[in-house]
């Protein structure tokens, strides 16, 4: 068994805020706006000691901070990435990031820029895009769709992943077809306007409510087309879960 030592943590971590400082932009920026390229750069910079113990050699203490310093370049360059894409994001679509939990229990909220450390997520509801039983997006919901490909063509290595919800009327089977060509559709207005980025759909019917299905309104909630944009494969989650 390998042990980690602590010393070598905290020295590590002075390193990774140090870069995590670099990362962060100049200006009147708030800590929030930097915080996932600060969370992206410790969880980076911890991942890196554990890799730096294991890496072969004489000297493992410097390992360990060249594996932590790594890890948290990475980690920082990762969040930071994530903060600029949902800023530039929701200013092509003329709003603004809204990580609130309860931003999407709002029926007021019908178009939802949102990010994490690992993803951008856009949440349209279901009543700007499509008529009702259709599975074609409205013009005016293409014309939306369209404008987050200027953000996509200077990041051409981001992951794009559009997911399709409905409420519970009807029978599952049915949901899932709709929900997945609702997906498939606004994947493919992305896909055509001509960028390099990978896309994938999935339909996930009635799986994942944002509100129980009990009231025509909280129904009106479930009804949406999320699309997530992900650095990298080991961030993409399971969007039906």
């Amino acid at each position: 068994m390998k042990f980690i030592n602590f010393k070598t943590i905290i020295s590590s971590l002075a390193i990774a805020s140090l870069i995590s400082g670099c990362a962060q932009k100049t200006g009147n920026e708030t800590y929030d706006n930097n915080q996932n390229a600060i969370i992206g750069t410790t969880i980076g910079a911890l991942t890196g000691i554990i890799l730096g113990n294991n890496i072969g050699g004489g000297n493992k203490g410097r390992n360990k901070v060249i594996g932590a310093a790594a890890g948290a370049a990475i980690g920082g360059a990762v969040g930071y990435s994530m903060d600029n894409q949902a800023k530039e994001v929701a200013q092509s679509l003329n709003t603004n990031v809204n990580n609130s939990p309860t931003a999407a229990l709002d029926p007021n909220q019908d178009l939802i820029v949102s990010n994490t450390d690992n993803y951008v997520k856009i949440m349209f509801r279901d009543d700007m895009m499509f008529e009702t039983n259709s599975e074609n997006p409205t013009y005016a919901a293409g014309t939306k769709i369209a404008k987050i490909t200027t953000v996509l063509q200077k990041y051409p290595n981001t992951l794009v992943q559009v997911a399709g919800h409905t409420d519970s009327r009807g029978s599952y089977a049915y949901n899932l077809t709709l929900s997945e060509k609702r997906a498939t559709n606004v994947g493919n207005i992305i896909n055509n306007t001509g960028v390099q980025n990978q896309i994938f759909s999935k339909g996930c019917s009635f799986n994942k409510p944002i509100a129980p299905n009990t009231s025509d309104a909280n129904m009106g909630l479930n009804r949406r087309v999320e699309v997530y944009l992900y650095p990298n494969q080991q961030s993409v989650i399971d969007v039906c879960r």
